[in-house]
């Protein structure tokens, strides 16, 4: 199958062909027929799947319907000088695929006259506020920032057509749910919604339930695959050992493009700090970081001599490099399929690289959860590949299984300031063909 059969908008497929992009992914193939028949979809699809583009292509699509797929110059003319309204609202948990999400989708729309603009938290909103005033078709934006935007009376999304909730199970993770409900209570019941998800969790498919409209549901069979050319390893090392043990391990490696990934933005700062005083170039990426801090750590990244990159997992959604050869998990993730999407970050572009992976006596539970998901057991290596002179010095742990300590809830994302408008329930209430036809006011 090509992106011709699909049926998209000959500027879509012009935008496409510049970029050399031929075929759909599974997810692409799967989700745009739905999308473009205005049904509600719930997709469960890792990042790197081609997942942005398979709910921009088709809103795009559908947006320009709505507006009355301007072709002419006289046409593109009045629809500039015309008011703007917001038609679809994407959300997305941070920074960096907000801002992801917005490149891809003026690469999509380049030959089109919709407008793109992108809102988030970490900068001053002076630049933000003036796109906004200036008018927008397609709105990416943070929960955040898009609430205190609304607050002050610069957002309306009451004439909504799509509404796309990208990476939900990572805004569930953040606490993130108290502002999606108010979000979505505030969109145009008649809309389209789409809803992402690496993980279909009970809470996924209840949020789904409560605020799409009979959705099609959409899983890619690939999800639990592993790359093939990623050589994964694993190394048995007592926690208090594992500083030790990366240190070796990344002088061994010097001068290879190295992504390193902790639990935690305590524990990303805490890896970094030692790794700087052991000699080793190595900067973090989390939460706590302003956009200028992490801005700063992704051109050092880029350069020809890149430092360690510490990241958590939610930092380094958005992350686009094609280029890194090493990934070492630090410690085991608690989700089997984000050491999925972790080790997705090497072997891209058809090159090959390495996976390798710490394991301490408390994560035995989450390696068999990852093996019963990838259906394969992760090699097991002894601490002299890394270095003989970690023998006798580092405690590698047996393989027979160590106790799991119990992990704590984490606690809920505290509410914000509600909007002064009327809420409404928040669920779609339109679907496919009755969806609302008007064009732009």
């Amino acid at each position: 199958m090509n992106f011709e059969s699909l049926n998209l908008h000959k500027s879509i497929l012009k935008s496409l062909a510049k970029k050399g992009y031929k075929e759909p992914t599974p997810i692409q193939e799967q989700t745009i027929p739905h999308v473009l028949a205005g049904r509600d979809v719930v997709g469960c699809a890792q990042t790197g799947t081609g997942k942005t583009a398979a709910f921009a292509l088709p809103t795009i699509q559908r947006i320009l319907e709505l507006l009355g797929n301007p072709t002419t110059g006289a046409e593109k003319r009045r629809q500039r000088s015309g008011r703007r309204v917001i038609r679809c609202l994407i959300l997305s948990p941070t920074r960096e695929l907000a801002g992801q999400i917005g490149e891809n989708l003026d690469t999509y729309s380049e030959f089109t006259t919709l407008r793109n603009t992108v809102v988030y938290g970490g900068v001053k909103q002076y630049s933000q506020v003036k796109a906004l005033k200036r008018g927008v078709d397609i709105l990416v934006a943070t929960p955040g920032r898009l609430i205190d935007l609304g607050q002050q009376g610069y957002v309306d999304l009451t004439k909504i057509d799509v509404l796309i909730l990208d990476e939900a199970d990572q805004m569930l993770d953040m606490g993130f749910i108290p502002d999606l409900t108010l979000i979505v209570s505030k969109c145009n019941e008649e809309r389209q919604t789409l809803m992402f998800s690496a993980t279909m969790a009970p809470e996924i498919r209840r949020l789904s339930t409560k605020w799409l409209n009979n959705p099609k549901e959409i899983q890619v069979a690939a999800d639990a695959a592993t790359p093939e050319l990623v050589d994964q390893s694993l190394f048995y090392v007592d926690r208090q050992d594992k500083q030790q043990v990366l240190t070796e391990l990344l002088r061994s490696i010097e001068g290879e493009k190295t992504l390193v990934f902790t639990r935690t933005k305590r524990g990303a700062d805490k890896v970094t700090k030692r790794l700087s005083r052991d000699g080793i170039k190595a900067i973090a990426i989390h939460g706590d970081k302003s956009q200028a801090q992490r801005r700063a750590a992704m051109e050092r990244f880029k350069s020809k001599r890149p430092p360690v990159l510490i990241a958590t997992d939610l930092a380094s959604r958005g992350l686009d490099f094609s280029d890194i050869s090493h990934v070492i998990n630090y410690e085991l993730p608690q989700t089997p399929e984000v050491y999925v999407h972790r080790i997705g970050r090497t072997a891209r572009a058809g090159r090959a690289g390495v996976a390798i992976s710490f394991c301490a006596g408390d994560e035995r539970k989450q390696l068999r959860l990852i093996e019963r998901l990838m259906r394969e057991s992760v090699p097991v290596k002894p601490i002299s590949v890394i270095s003989e002179a970690l023998v006798g010095v580092v405690k590698e742990l047996p393989e027979e299984e160590a106790p799991t300590p119990s992990r704590k809830r984490r606690s809920s994302h505290p509410g914000r300031r509600r909007w002064h408008a009327r809420n409404n329930s928040g669920k779609s209430k339109s679907n496919g063909g009755n969806r609302r036809k008007s064009k732009q006011q």
